[in-house]
């Protein structure tokens, strides 16, 4: 009998992590990574960073050359969408028609950029998550100076500001709220980026986007040509406008979990998983598409993080394999290499941690920074935006930011909220910390 593939859906940092970490884990049958994507394996942070200015080419951005693949012996399907999967069966249905039954799944299919309704037909207006999304604003952000609108100022839409004004452009950021990624990060963090911001010429503007306006005339000509109009403005809700000559949307994302409805699964804000990354049955999911049980912090918790994609991509595999092994009637499972020393199911447990360039600022954070109820922001030094912020959960402190601080502190704060500790201890630690130098 033929050995059935583990397939894992999604072939960015998650997905070619979790491939590998399979076959480190002992499986050696057949195994299929699908990405809908026709590119290889590649990075995504630098996208809004590096490849946006120019600074790097899209070569530097595969994770994974075709030689490194090699060894993996992979089905790769690359230009490839996964269209559905039946649970009980284990079954992917595939954007061509095919069935694929599986010995197991993992899902790594990340998430989507969210558009506006009124932009669709537009040109000039553009998203940014996808290598072929980011070659396209850097495209028309050669050849002289534009008028750029940036709609989100969250993570993202502060980082391809940052490098759309070091290239020289003219650029708005708007976002629902007053303060920059505030959401993320806090308020009194959020005030210093907005600072350096307008120091370096950003014009801040709080607002919804109520519509787009057209270049004109162009845009008759264009529409009677059948091409597609050309952005020309931005009016806000309040009624003002922003000329444009691009807009980049950095809204936030969606979870990619539309092509998954199969009841057994929950969708909720991506696919629901326990606290050892599993969907189901055989079923795992890791990245961004991923919302597990965290067992330090006991509630659901969803990542857009590139560290958090390469650990739980490498915990669902190791699980995989060793449910895999468990549900065997005798010896390893099909696919499993002789002699193997099959992981353990453990739950996935990690200090969460992210970054953020802007500029020559590195924003760095561990633990939980969002839905804080708690937080407290110290400045060090206002010039030179040095900073670091406390944030807190039910009386514990669960996540430490710094901007600007020496990777000894930042090694310090780690170690703070690896297990949460209670608020008033967390804050003289955090003291010493950062007063020792």
């Amino acid at each position: 009998m033929t050995t059935r593939p583990i397939a894992v859906v999604g072939a960015s940092a998650a997905g070619i992590t979790a491939a590998e970490t399979l076959r480190r884990a002992g499986w050696s049958g057949p195994l299929t990574l699908i990405g809908d994507e026709p590119h290889l394996p590649y990075d995504r942070p630098p996208l809004s960073k590096q490849l946006l200015h120019g600074a790097w080419e899209p070569e530097r951005l595969l994770l994974r050359t075709e030689e490194q693949l090699a060894p993996l012996d992979l089905d790769l399907r690359l230009g490839t969408r996964a269209t559905g999967l039946d649970v009980a069966t284990r079954t992917l249905t595939l954007d061509g028609g095919e069935r694929l039954a599986c010995a197991g799944v993992i899902i790594a299919t990340g998430v989507a950029a969210r558009t506006l309704p009124a932009a669709d037909g537009l040109a000039g207006v553009l998203t940014l998550r996808t290598l072929d999304d980011a070659l396209a604003l850097r495209d028309r952000l050669s050849g002289g100076a534009r008028r750029l609108v940036v709609v989100g100022n969250g993570v993202l839409g502060c980082e391809a500001a940052a490098v759309a004004r070091e290239l020289g452009h003219e650029v708005a950021l708007v976002g629902r709220e007053p303060v920059p990624m505030a959401a993320a990060v806090g308020e009194g963090i959020g005030e210093l980026l907005a600072e350096e911001h307008r120091a370096r010429g950003v014009r801040l503007l709080t607002g919804e986007v109520a519509a787009f306006e057209t270049a004109a005339p162009a845009a008759d000509a264009a529409a009677a040509e059948g091409t597609p109009a050309q952005v020309g403005g931005v009016r806000l809700a309040d009624g003002s406008r922003l000329p444009a000559d691009l807009v980049l949307l950095a809204i936030g994302s969606e979870p990619a979990v539309g092509w998954l409805a199969d009841p057994a699964l929950d969708t909720t804000d991506g696919l629901g998983c326990d606290a050892y990354c599993a969907a189901a049955p055989g079923i795992y999911a890791a990245g961004d598409v991923a919302r597990w049980e965290h067992p330090v912090h006991g509630r659901p918790l969803r990542f857009e993080h590139r560290m958090n994609a390469t650990e739980q991509a490498m915990a669902a595999a190791r699980n995989l394999v060793a449910e895999l092994t468990a549900e065997a009637p005798a010896g390893p499972p099909e696919g499993a290499a002789e002699g193997t020393e099959p992981p353990e199911r453990r739950p996935f447990a990690p200090v969460p941690y992210f970054w953020s360039d802007q500029y020559g600022l590195k924003l760095q954070a561990y633990g939980l920074t969002g839905g804080a109820d708690q937080v407290e922001t110290t400045v060090l030094d206002r010039e030179a935006r040095r900073a670091v912020a406390l944030y807190g959960r039910d009386g514990r402190a669960v996540g430490a930011l710094a901007c600007a601080l020496p990777p000894r502190q930042m090694r310090a704060l780690r170690a703070l909220v690896a297990t949460p500790v209670p608020w008033e201890e967390a804050r003289d630690r955090v003291r010493e910390a950062t007063a020792a130098g």
